[in-house]
């Protein structure tokens, strides 16, 4: 398999308060965790910029506005939202997560590469049509999505979501889509309170397997199994983007679900037998939630080693 990973320093440079969890060290853990020989071979690209427009795929262009006028001209952390900040070079951050995460669907696309996984901040995938909240300003899975579809005439994409906490945002954004399926594993009661069972979208697109607190592997996999990989088979997508938080991880301060690195290789290998099999391969990986250091470092680390091998 060829897999790029798509990296830049500028992701550092969106702040967060003292004690956030969604800081820059999450990414310096999972570089430290990258200089491993085992990822000797991992191809890596400088993430783009994109422009202001890649925005309007998904979102309004009155909330790219609203986000634009909260970036502050000063050196200083602004709060936009109830947990969700922004500093000076913080839309630049943005639109260079969105330009790595076009990026690796261009690549998948074009046969440059088999997969690709995008290591950037801020996270997405809670960011709704017109709304910025947990963490995120803009939606990248589903802007990378959009792309796949209206650059490269992709006409089924599959989203899975494995991070801890539900991804309102994508489903919100694909609610009403039949050419979407969404998928998300998620501790439930939890932020944000969505991601019950009955929530199927209006095309019965979406598809909800929520975990209770202090599920573990077993469950994890069960939900996998039951509900996720059987509507992946139906559903035969031409592309597979992951929202890949690593927040169901044991060790994160976040939640209480108990996974270990090993159930993110094992997912992560299912979903690349689906691509296998109706997607030539095509997966790209976009990083979400996961908030301790080590617990990240270990399971981003498992999940991008097994796209490398297939």
């Amino acid at each position: 398999m060829t897999t790029r990973l798509y990296e830049h320093q500028i992701f550092l440079d969106h702040p967060a308060p003292e004690g956030h969890p969604e800081r820059p060290d999450r990414l310096r853990s999972l570089a430290i965790a990258l200089e491993h020989p085992n990822f000797a071979d991992l191809a890596r690209k400088e993430a783009p910029q994109a422009n202001e427009d890649a925005v309007l795929l998904v979102h309004p262009e009155e909330h790219l506005r609203k986000v634009m006028r909260e970036i502050p001209e000063e050196d200083t952390i602004r709060q936009i939202e109830a947990d969700t900040y922004v500093g000076q070079k913080s839309l630049q951050v943005a639109l260079t997560a969105i330009g790595g995460a076009m990026a690796a669907v261009d690549d998948v696309m074009t046969g440059k590469a088999d997969n690709a996984f995008v290591a950037a901040r801020p996270p997405g995938h809670h960011a709704e049509k017109s709304r910025a909240m947990g963490f995120c300003l803009f939606n990248n899975a589903a802007i990378a999505a959009r792309h796949a579809q209206q650059v490269h005439g992709v006409e089924r994409v599959a989203i899975v979501d494995w991070d801890v906490h539900h991804g309102n945002g994508t489903q919100d954004i694909f609610w009403d889509d039949a050419s979407v399926l969404f998928c998300s594993t998620h501790q439930m009661p939890l932020y944000p309170g969505t991601g019950a069972k009955n929530e199927t979208g209006a095309k019965n697109t979406v598809v909800n397997a929520p975990l209770s607190p202090n599920d573990g592997s077993d469950h994890f996999r069960d939900a996998f199994k039951d509900r996720v990989l059987p509507r992946l088979h139906d559903f035969r997508p031409d592309l597979i983007i992951i929202s890949a938080g690593f927040d169901a991880h044991h060790r994160d301060p976040l939640a209480q679900i108990n996974l270990v690195g090993d159930d993110f290789d094992w997912a992560t290998g299912r979903l690349m037998e689906i691509a296998g099999k109706y997607g030539s391969d095509r997966v790209v990986s976009l990083l979400e939630g996961g908030y301790d250091l080590e617990g990240l470092a270990e399971s981003a680390g498992m999940h991008i080693a097994r796209l490398m091998r297939g």
